[in-house]
């Protein structure tokens, strides 16, 4: 009897240390949530995520998925939405093309935006459930990255 009372302590402060390792970590300066609301106005389903260095917020604008990130001073440092096939600039359908990745599917695309009004493109592209990558693309078509992913 005493395991099973051990066993069921130890499970029910494993669940309550698990959920606060989910909760915020502190509170979202005003200065970062000012600078999103500037950027961002129209915003919706807003979500913040503090990753000690920087903050990311996750919403829609416009019907579409967007995630932004800022830094402990409110300084925007890149964004990123989920686009369509068809709204691949040119080079960058080409660069794909020319990739070994060519005849691989695409999970997701993304264009990214930063401060210096520099794009690139993300293709989450698959060839089977195990053989994922994360390929970044320049406006030019160039491949900047290609990661493994899961």
């Amino acid at each position: 009897m005493r395991p099973i009372i051990l066993v069921t302590l130890m499970f029910v402060s494993f669940c309550r240390f698990g959920n606060q390792a989910n909760a915020q970590i502190r509170k979202i300066p005003s200065v970062v949530t000012d600078a999103f609301k500037y950027k961002y106005r129209n915003a919706e389903s807003v979500e913040w995520k503090d990753k000690l260095s920087h903050y990311i917020v996750y919403f829609h604008l416009d019907g579409r998925q967007f995630e932004a990130s800022f830094r402990n001073d409110g300084t925007w440092t890149s964004s990123q939405k989920v686009i369509k096939k068809d709204e691949l600039p040119g080079n960058v359908i080409d660069g794909w093309d020319k990739s070994k990745y060519a005849d691989w599917d695409v999970d997701t695309l993304y264009e990214l935006a930063f401060p210096d009004e520099r794009h690139e493109y993300r293709l989450i592209v698959r060839k089977s459930d195990l053989n994922k990558r994360d390929l970044t693309f320049s406006e030019k078509g160039r491949l900047l990255k290609d990661k493994l992913t899961l």
